[in-house]
């Protein structure tokens, strides 16, 4: 596989306020292609930001104004992992291991891990602000994305996040540290050797084959997009639109670093999502016989990934029944037939 022309990353200054303060314009110039998208230092302004470049410490101090002392779990490692949070040998473990603590008590400790080289890696993450710094978000907005969006946090030492892809929209924003995001587009899930989708670090399977020594034997496919992989470093400020899909390894590399990112659905029309209806055809197409599942292939292409148009195009639009535009009442039509087939009516 090589990367098809026109995927790599674009980018947009600060300057360019249109399309970063408009919900409508960010989802038509930087969504709407759906290829990833570098905003440099479009949220360099923040509160949280400017309190970072005066030191981790005065960011502790920013952030511990909100901290709520509702549990969560923080990710630790030893030294001997440098900071590569990953299965253990064979898949059947982690490398790492979680503990209970409040933000607080995670924020002290990292702090104090951060300022101690050969220390032991520690990171907390995924944490919905509305949960765990309520009013943060009220302090350091997004404009471009709907107020229903709401960030989470990500806070740590150095570490290195094993590449994944989410089944969200994801803009992610560099608070303090520096990131670099190595990136794969869809298209590569097949030399990536994913593993297990039920047995994961963090909820999302991962490449196993990302960062491996070349030429190992595990992983011949992946020899051929080795080279593919796209590297964006981002500064405090900068921050990165990913569509959906696109795989992502993401490094923290300096000694303390913090990210928010937010996930959404932006092409939605209800609340069925692509990767459950992947599932479920998992179930009731994957182990047919070959024949049969291409024969399944050309009716996907034709009414659900549409390379030709719409599947009813030679008819009257009124006469397309529960093929209807999903926004004129055919989303409810069709799952509603969908759910008389499942109980068997």
């Amino acid at each position: 596989m090589s990367l098809e022309p026109g995927k790599e990353p674009r980018v947009f200054e600060a300057e360019d306020a249109a399309c970063l303060a408009d919900p409508s314009r960010f989802r038509e110039r930087i969504a709407l292609p759906c290829r990833p998208a570098l905003l440099r230092g479009a949220f360099r302004d923040w509160p949280m930001a400017r309190a970072a470049q005066i030191s981790p410490a005065a960011l502790g101090d920013y952030l511990r104004k909100f901290a709520t002392a509702v549990p969560t779990q923080a990710f630790l490692g030893d030294p001997a992992i440098a900071g590569r949070y990953f299965y253990s040998d064979g898949l059947e473990g982690f490398n790492f291991e979680r503990q209970e603590m409040t933000l607080t008590s995670a924020l002290d400790r990292i702090l104090e891990s951060a300022a101690v080289s050969e220390s032991r890696s520690i990171y907390v993450g995924s944490l919905p602000t509305e949960t765990y710094l309520p009013g943060l978000a009220d302090d350091n907005t997004a404009p471009m994305l709907a107020p229903t969006v709401h960030p989470r946090v990500w806070i740590g030492t150095a570490s290195h996040v094993s590449c994944h892809f989410d089944t969200y929209d994801n803009l992610a924003v560099v608070v303090a540290g520096r990131r670099r995001f190595t990136l794969y587009p869809p298209e590569a899930v097949a030399g990536l050797y994913v593993g297990p989708i039920d047995h994961t670090m963090a909820g999302q399977p991962v490449g196993l084959a990302d960062g491996s020594a070349p030429g190992d034997p595990r992983y011949p496919a992946f020899e051929a997009i080795r080279d593919q992989a796209l590297q964006i470093e981002l500064e405090p400020g900068d921050a990165l639109y990913l569509p959906k899909l696109w795989w992502h390894r993401v490094e923290a590399t300096a000694p303390f670093n913090m990210l928010v990112n937010y996930w959404w659905d932006g092409f939605s029309a209800g609340p069925d999502a692509p990767y459950t209806s992947m599932l479920l055809a998992m179930i009731a197409i994957a182990e047919r016989p070959a024949p049969e599942r291409a024969a399944w292939r050309a009716f996907f292409d034709h009414y659900v990934f549409r390379p030709n148009g719409h599947p009813l195009a030679h008819l009257p639009q009124d006469r397309h029944g529960i093929l209807g535009p999903l926004a004129g009442g055919g989303y409810g039509r069709i799952r509603s037939y969908v759910m008389r087939l499942l109980r068997g009516d």
